[in-house]
């Protein structure tokens, strides 16, 4: 659909601020909002006419795991410019492989929806000094209340955000490194230094303690690399000369490039997520309240920014400083698969679905993404015996299929899919045992969950 097109302005090629944005009354499409009761909770904020505030209204909608007494930290998944994906943020949090992430470190994850114009300037909320870093500071505290986590204000952010949205991220990196425990930049990054063709953007400074965050650069290949003309061109080179200062400086910066796609998504997550998962494990903090831990320089990979191949930084011949960096071993082989054709492997099969019920002749089930993989689709079994899948409603033209489709910025289509299958076949004489298995995005499947049955998840 047209409306769900990224029909933005790219950090590449943001100008000037050119007005304050009469937008108080929520239009459509940003009137769809998906229902947010527990565990999801929702704060919006008009726009707001002081100087130095953010003139567009604004979405904050988080999901908080089950289970978790005081959350580690939030995983912010940012979308992009322009209306058809600012309207995509809204289902940012209801995201089934996003939230599997988000569990796996009792973090919580937390999606913006900015309601901006389409015509208006990205730069309106995609620099945090323009207000969007206040108003996100804000909604933290109010959804803290909302939720019963306070904690949501003080905890480490780990970043993901596309296009403007990576502009955002890591303008929130060079504004407040201390806070950030990762942040991964796909098809945006901040302006670096003053440029004469974008006069009205403002350069961010380079303070010391963004170098000790991970953070790594994720153009497309048709962004300028191996497609030197056209819309998004300049995508590689701004990522060229933020890696260059930054990396330059010593800070621990990578780049991977999509080999199959432009400015969409693509099957970036499945490179995204993993990576987020390394640099959670290794930066939050062991107890609440402790800064962020620094990462160990002894087990990092390195590889030239163009290439496809990872090694160990001890073996490394050219200047260190010009090559990409990652964590550790396990993170390098799947950098170099995604960097091939994107199929990253995962060899694990996906958690159970955790309850499946059974009224009249509808099954009702809850289930858990595979952090590695996600969700594809679901398989019904009736009495041991595959009856019917349940999928997404079409093929996903911007990567692998999903049970919750995808759209241009990473997030689930709306209506948002259901759990839930109705045997047309069976009549009220029947007396079926039925079961539900999760089918992840390469293929592999969990154990079957009967009626009734209750499957407690380790992952």
């Amino acid at each position: 659909m047209q409306s769900l097109l990224c029909r933005c302005f790219f950090p590449a090629v943001l100008f000037a601020l050119v007005a304050v944005v009469d937008s108080s009354a929520q239009a459509p499409p940003y009137d769809v909002v998906p229902e947010a009761k527990p565990p999801y909770y929702r704060v919006r904020y008009e726009a707001s006419e002081e100087p130095g505030e953010l003139t567009i209204p604004v979405n904050y909608t988080v999901w908080i795991p089950t289970g978790v007494d005081t959350l580690r930290g939030i995983v912010v998944h940012q979308h992009g410019c322009g209306e058809g994906s600012c309207s995509s943020g809204l289902t940012g949090a209801y995201d089934l492989h996003w939230q599997a992430l988000a569990k796996k470190h009792d973090c919580a994850l937390l999606s913006p929806a900015y309601e901006q114009p389409q015509n208006a300037d990205c730069q309106l909320w995609c620099d945090p000094r323009n207000g969007s870093g206040d108003a996100f500071d804000r909604s933290l505290v109010d959804l803290g209340k909302l939720s019963g986590h306070p904690e949501l204000a003080s905890v480490p952010l780990a970043l993901w955000g596309h296009s403007g949205g990576g502009h955002w991220c890591g303008g929130m990196l060079m504004t407040q490194p201390e806070r950030i425990a990762a942040a991964w930049l796909r098809s945006g990054v901040p302006l670096m230094d003053a440029d004469s063709d974008r006069p009205g953007i403002q350069p961010h400074a380079l303070p010391k303690a963004a170098l000790s965050v991970p953070t790594m650069c994720n153009p497309g290949t048709k962004e300028g690399v191996t497609v030197a003309d056209g819309r998004f061109a300049k995508v590689w080179p701004a990522n060229q000369a933020f890696f260059a200062k930054v990396r330059g400086g010593g800070g621990l910066t990578g780049i991977a490039i999509d080999p199959l796609t432009a400015h969409e998504c693509g099957n970036s997550r499945y490179m995204a997520i993993p990576w987020l998962d390394k640099c959670l494990a290794l930066r939050l903090p062991l107890r609440s309240g402790q800064p962020l831990r620094e990462i160990s320089l002894q087990s990092a990979w390195l590889a030239e920014p163009t290439g496809t191949t990872a090694m160990p930084a001890t073996k490394y011949k050219g200047d260190p400083l010009q090559a990409g960096w990652l964590p550790d071993e396990s993170t390098a082989q799947l950098w170099m698969q995604f960097r091939k054709d994107t199929n990253v492997v995962d060899a694990t099969p996906p958690p159970a679905p955790s309850s499946v019920e059974l009224d009249g002749n509808r099954l009702r089930w809850r289930a858990e993404a595979d952090v590695e993989s996600g969700v594809q689709k679901f398989k019904i079994l009736r009495d041991g015996k595959f009856l019917a899948e349940v999928a997404g409603r079409g093929k996903n033209r911007y990567g692998r299929q999903l049970f919750q489709d995808l759209q241009y910025s990473d997030t689930p289509a709306q209506p948002l899919a259901k759990m839930e299958f109705v045997d047309e076949t069976a009549t009220d004489d029947d007396d079926h045992d039925y079961s539900v298995v999760t089918v992840n995005t390469v293929g592999l499947e969990s154990q079957p969950t009967s009626v009734n049955a209750t499957i407690r998840s380790d992952r």
